[in-house]
């Protein structure tokens, strides 16, 4: 799928005469051409940001100390302080998950609200 340079309509391919036309401006292009990637595009595709896993709750044990924090029970040591965040884990429409991280014992556990 390629979009125009002058107006970002998507481009129309005409098989025909191997090339792909603007629908809007009438730009044509080449069909095979392909133009470089936008910089937004380019942190889209890159490498980095496929990392596999479908949802990362903390990449590491070092929690950052702008997490905001709750008294709640932890329930492996039973501490009473600890980080929390939410996440959107399941569709829109439902309840976001909210998540615990002891200040202890760095035991991460969740609440579904």
């Amino acid at each position: 799928m390629r979009f125009c340079p002058n107006c970002e309509t998507r481009m129309k391919p005409r098989i025909e005469q191997g090339v792909v036309l603007c629908p809007k401006c009438g730009f044509t292009a080449e069909k095979d051409q392909h133009e470089p990637l936008s910089k937004t595009k380019k942190l889209m595709a890159s490498p980095e940001n496929n990392s596999g896993s479908s949802l990362k709750i903390m990449d590491s044990d070092n929690v950052p100390s702008a997490l905001p924090t709750t008294t709640i029970d932890c329930p492996k040591c039973g501490n009473n302080v600890a980080f929390w965040w939410m996440l959107q884990t399941r569709s829109a429409d439902e309840a976001t998950t909210q998540f615990y991280r002891c200040t202890e014992c760095s035991h991460t556990w969740r609440n579904y609200s």
